[in-house]
Formats: C-alpha cells, sequence, structure tokens
C-alpha cells in the first residue's frame, strides 16, 4: 500500500495521473527537490485529479479501474488513505448507456462549500454538494436541444474541462469534445452553445453553432471574461465570456494540439505545444506527436497575438512525444513553475516562466494529467 506524501503547508502539490496510477509530488517552494508517493489505486487508469483547498485540503481522483468501472474516491490526508463516495456519477433510468468514465474533477469556488463538479463519458456534467460522497447529473445540459445531435470525438464523447466564474456562482463553461464549449449563466438551469468563430475544418460548415471539437478549456481568476481553448482546429480566445471567439493560431507551426496552460499571475501569458494529426501524404489523422519530434512550448505573452518557441533544456531531435489534453498545469508561484506529462512517462518542469526546463521524473507509466496545488 502507498505511503501518504509527507508534505509542508506551503508545499507545491503536482497530482499526477497515469494509467497505472496516481502519484502525489511535493517541493517546497524552490521547486528543486521533489518528493514522491504511488502509485496511488495502482493499475487503475487515472484521468485526473484534483486538489480542493477548502476544508483543511482534499485530494479528488477520477479513477476508471478496468474491472470496477469509473469512481471518484478522496483523500484528506495526502493519499495516506482513500474514500469511495457513496453514490458514483451515475446515469437515471430510461439512458441507453452507463456512465463509462470519469474524465476530469473541479472543485467549487469558496462561496459554495461541498459543492464539487465532474466530467464524465457520455458527457454530462455531474455535481456534488456534499464534497463528493454523492454525484447528481445537472441533466439539463444533456437536456440542450442539441443533444441528440452530439457525436464524439477520437476519445469519445467525453466532457472533459469545466471553468468556473470566481465572482458569480451561476456562470460556469464546459467544453464536450467533439460537441463544443457551452455556458450557463443561472447556476445550470439553462445552457447556450458558445462557439461563434472556433473552426470546425472537418465538417461540411467550417463554422457550426456546435460540433466543435475542443481539447482544452481554460479561465484565469483575474478576469473571468478572458477564456482560452486549445482546439483540434487551433488555438482560440474569448473575451467576452465565450460569447465570441477570436483565432489566435498565427505564429505557431500547427494548429493542433492537446495541452493549454495560463500563467498564475497574467492572463495574457499562455502556453501551448503544438502537435501534428497528419504527415505529408498521411490519411487519417493520427500522427500525434510533436510537431517535427521536436519538444517546444510555445509562449504567448500578448494573449495569442505573437508566440515564441521555448526550447531550452527540451529535446529538440527524435521527440516522438505526445501529451494528453490535462497534460500541462502552471503553479501560482512567482516566477510561474509550468509543468508537462508525457505519455512516454516523464515530467518536464520549468521554475522560470518557461525560460528554461529541466526533467522532473522518468519511467512513470504512460501520463494522462497533470494537475498542480499548493498545500493548506
Amino acid at each position: 500500500m502507498s505511503q501518504g506524501l509527507a508534505a509542508n503547508q506551503g508545499d507545491v502539490l503536482l497530482l499526477v495521473g497515469t494509467r497505472k496510477g496516481a502519484f502525489l509530488l511535493a517541493s517546497d517552494r524552490s521547486r528543486k527537490k521533489w518528493l514522491v508517493s504511488g502509485p496511488h489505486h495502482a493499475g487503475s487508469d487515472v484521468f485526473h485529479l484534483a486538489y480542493d483547498p477548502r476544508d483543511g485540503g482534499t485530494v479528488f481522483v477520477a479513477i476508471n479501474s478496468p474491472i470496477w468501472g469509473p469512481e471518484i474516491q478522496c483523500s484528506r490526508d495526502l493519499g495516506a488513505t482513500w474514500q469511495a463516495a457513496t453514490r458514483n456519477p451515475s446515469f437515471g433510468e430510461g439512458r441507453r448507456h452507463p456512465v463509462e468514465k470519469v474524465w476530469h474533477v473541479a472543485p467549487g469556488r469558496s462561496s459554495e462549500p461541498g459543492v464539487v463538479y465532474a466530467g464524465v463519458s457520455p458527457a454530462a456534467l455531474f455535481k456534488s454538494i456534499d464534497g463528493g460522497d454523492a454525484w447528481a447529473e445537472v441533466d439539463s445540459l444533456t437536456a440542450h436541444p442539441s443533444h441528440g445531435r452530439w457525436e464524439p470525438g477520437f476519445g469519445g464523447l467525453c466532457l472533459h474541462s469545466m471553468v468556473l466564474d470566481p465572482t458569480n456562482d451561476d456562470r460556469l463553461w464546459v467544453a464536450i469534445s467533439a460537441v463544443g464549449v457551452f455556458g450557463t449563466e443561472d447556476g445550470g438551469e439553462t445552457w447556450s452553445t458558445m462557439n461563434a468563430g472556433v473552426r470546425a475544418d472537418f465538417a461540411p460548415d467550417p463554422f457550426p453553432e456546435f460540433g466543435q471539437c475542443p481539447h482544452k478549456l481554460l479561465g484565469h481568476p483575474a478576469m473571468p471574461e478572458r477564456l482560452y481553448q486549445q482546439n483540434h482546429c487551433g488555438v482560440f480566445r474569448s473575451d467576452d465570456g465565450g460569447r465570441q471567439w477570436l483565432d489566435v493560431s498565427d505564429g505557431l507551426p500547427s494548429r493542433f494540439g492537446f495541452v493549454l496552460g495560463i500563467h498564475a499571475a497574467d492572463p495574457d501569458t499562455i502556453y501551448v505545444v503544438p502537435e501534428d494529426t497528419a504527415l505529408d501524404g498521411e490519411v487519417g489523422g493520427f500522427v500525434r506527436y510533436v510537431t517535427d519530434a521536436k519538444l517546444r512550448v510555445y509562449r504567448s505573452r500578448s494573449a495569442g497575438r505573437d508566440w515564441e518557441p521555448l526550447t531550452n533544456g527540451l529535446p529538440q531531435h527524435n521527440a516522438y512525444l505526445h501529451l494528453m489534453r490535462e497534460g500541462m498545469a502552471t503553479d501560482p508561484l512567482d516566477p510561474c513553475g509550468i509543468y508537462l506529462g508525457t505519455t512516454t512517462g516523464q515530467i518536464f518542469a520549468s521554475r522560470d516562466d518557461g525560460d528554461s526546463w529541466e526533467l522532473l521524473a522518468d519511467y512513470l507509466p504512460p501520463i494522462n494529467s497533470v494537475d498542480c496545488a499548493v498545500v493548506v
């Protein structure tokens, strides 16, 4: 049995989900030496972990066991013990499919104690009001008139991203592959499609109301109207809460990619890792490794108006690396730390806003997700 992580208040915490369990890493604010705990839930496909700083600190884990199926567990002692939910996300009677996988867990705001959200496949949003012990579907989303025409992406029909407006408890955005972004401004009573200006190059109509394939959606607490998404067909920014999107892909070597990061102190600074879908003459679009086999993190300090490649310390030759949609995280320190997790088991880290990089961990199982927090 894995031991809990011996972390102190104020330490930087990395939460890593892999195809063979979860790992917790902690360092003091120098971020030079890291303690490692895990694997927790060894053998299970862990899609995501999240740290909830409310009520003394809780780790939530989205487990997809090949034997027991999808479930959400939590730990209040950094992995020493885990508590299973009394009622995991499940659909009510009349639904043709069960919940297949739990993709993402998002703690609620400080103003809504006990609230936690989860995204699953087939695409649906679940909410707990008791700290993750029992889950109920937010069925107003799947009751949207477009629901019968939702189509899956290559990874399935999954709700994988949630952005909570920190200033308005009634405002929430979600992203679904391959459907698009939806938003609510009335606490989930009603939902609107929010995809104007986002390309869907694979569709007959390149700018449909819905049917786009967002890979990751993020917001910044300092600017609630500002949203970013790394999409199958480019990187996009919204300055009006998702009502209209601007294409900010110019300057990148590929429009395609999965990961996205935002600088903790600056909503204008973002990070992406371009990947290729297809090489010349290839049909099908399943190359999916970093463009030119070079691991380059592209940074924009102008909200996507221009980009610069960051390569110092990253492999630039024969680097056939791939990052899943949850494979990038940023910490809240100054300078900002950025963390990348690959499907070949490496974690690359920067302690200086991305200017230089080092290999933080190697030989892990294929990494599904990296998340970051500060221990309370």
